[in-house]
């Protein structure tokens, strides 16, 4: 003999999605930019070193990569190498382009009323402008760096995105291209779906904690269905 049991059903799932290698193709402009910014310091690394940095907060990333060459900057310094950055990004802004997909995958969730939102380790200034290049209004939601206390790997970009959204970060799950992105959707609790997009390999994001890895936007929403969405599959 059996019986219905009674349960609260979970919500529908969320997205939180990170922005750079994720839903715009800038995760080399960004490259270049802390390249030539440290070059103006004096400091020469070599862009795979850049690279591999690249998804964490900007204070974290300068830290990472001055205990690689031995040396050691002021707090000024390193805020007038931040600031470096972001004029050096800026001034490549007009090669960044959406990410095959990413506005089709927005406009889709969107539309079928699945709530998600943007979290980026970038600052306003050189985020902001990517809402344009998605298609979307200035208004969307969008947590920056500048909003947060830490940002990747700590949760507090993805614990912000829920909020925002007002949502448990366990019923969201994070996209995103760097292993950085997925330690930090593992302490937010949520679920992790990793994007080649970004230049890591799928071994690696695997091994941070993606449980589903695809090549980039458009291969996500062409296989949503695999992360638990229902009826967004045609």
């Amino acid at each position: 003999m059996t019986s219905n049991v009674r349960y609260t059903p979970p919500p529908p799932p969320a997205f939180l999605f990170d922005l750079d290698g994720t839903l715009i193709d800038s995760v080399y402009q960004h490259v270049i930019a802390w390249r030539m910014a440290l070059a103006g310091l004096g400091i020469d690394l070599s862009v795979w070193r850049v690279h591999r940095r690249i998804g964490m907060s900007g204070g974290l990333f300068v830290s990472a990569l001055l205990r690689e060459t031995g040396r050691s900057l002021s707090g000024a310094q390193i805020e007038e190498l931040q600031a470096a950055h972001t004029a050096e990004y800026l001034s490549r802004a007009d090669s960044v382009t959406a990410l095959p997909g990413a506005t089709e995958l927005l406009a889709t969730l969107t539309e079928r009323g699945i709530r998600w939102a943007i979290a980026t380790s970038g600052l306003a200034a050189s985020a902001r402008p990517a809402l344009k290049l998605l298609g979307l209004p200035d208004d969307a939601p969008l947590v920056t760096r500048d909003m947060v206390e830490h940002a990747k790997p700590d949760p507090d970009l993805f614990l912000a995105a829920a909020a925002l959204l007002e949502i448990e970060p366990r019923y969201a799950m994070v996209v995103g291209d760097s292993v950085w992105d997925l330690l930090a959707a593992r302490r937010a609790g949520s679920l992790g779906i990793g994007l080649l997009s970004g230049g890591y390999g799928r071994e690696e994001l695997e091994r941070a904690g993606a449980y589903r890895v695809y090549s980039d936007p458009a291969d996500l929403l062409s296989r949503i269905y695999e992360v638990g969405v229902r009826g967004l599959d045609g």
